[in-house]
């Protein structure tokens, strides 16, 4: 399993839920505290405004799933699948991804700082006005993504591959070009002068 940033050992859960279908459920402002969730089927969930503090999901099923308002604190995501799922206006703060799919995956606004997506498959995922301060974007694989006016200050982006990635409005500022590939990603006229002077070019 990949580790957390700085080593911070994932939240022990209390209570279990396993194996039960939750397919086309809707979630209304419920709230889960260090469950375990295994082998769940939340396909095609509506939730809103829904809360899971600390929890750990392990192959649950999140596939076309819908996310509104929610908040997946310091959570746990374990061989999970997110194809063509949505979050809008979510607070994922300091929850791990390992070995997940991410398929579709879109994400509209919301707080993702501190999230770790080490290696995560990202190609033809959205994300726009995403907060992802300081997320663990390590090796993530981002080709064809689009990161659309996302605060990406303090990312960890080393090795990530953002091959025809659009990242126009993003802040790249922390982003250090030798570091990553860059081919034919989509940048503005600002971002350009930033990633120019991070390769020591003297814009004038």
């Amino acid at each position: 399993m990949a580790d957390r940033k700085h080593g911070v050992p994932a939240p022990p859960t209390e209570t279990t839920i396993r194996s039960e279908d939750w397919g086309c459920r809707e979630l209304e402002g419920e709230t889960f505290h260090r469950v375990l969730f295994q082998d769940v089927d939340m396909t095609e969930v509506v939730n809103r405004g829904s809360t899971f503090d600390e929890c750990t999901f392990r192959n649950v099923r999140f596939n076309v799933s819908s996310h509104t308002d929610a908040r997946f604190t310091g959570c746990t995501f374990t061989r999970c699948s997110f194809f063509d799922a949505t979050f809008d206006g979510c607070k994922l703060t300091g929850s791990m991804f390992d070995g997940c799919t991410y398929g579709l995956l879109k994400v509209e606004g919301g707080d993702w700082s501190f999230v770790g997506l080490p290696g995560a498959d990202l190609r033809g995922s959205v994300f726009e006005r995403v907060r992802l301060r300081e997320a663990d974007l390590t090796g993530a694989r981002c080709e064809g993504a689009k990161l659309l006016r996302c605060d990406l200050s303090g990312a960890w982006l080393r090795a990530a591959d953002l091959t025809k990635c659009d990242l126009r409005g993003s802040d790249i500022g922390d982003l250090d070009p030798a570091t990553v590939t860059l081919n034919k990603a989509v940048i503005d006229p600002y971002q350009a002068t930033v990633v120019a002077r991070a390769l020591g070019l003297v814009v004038d």
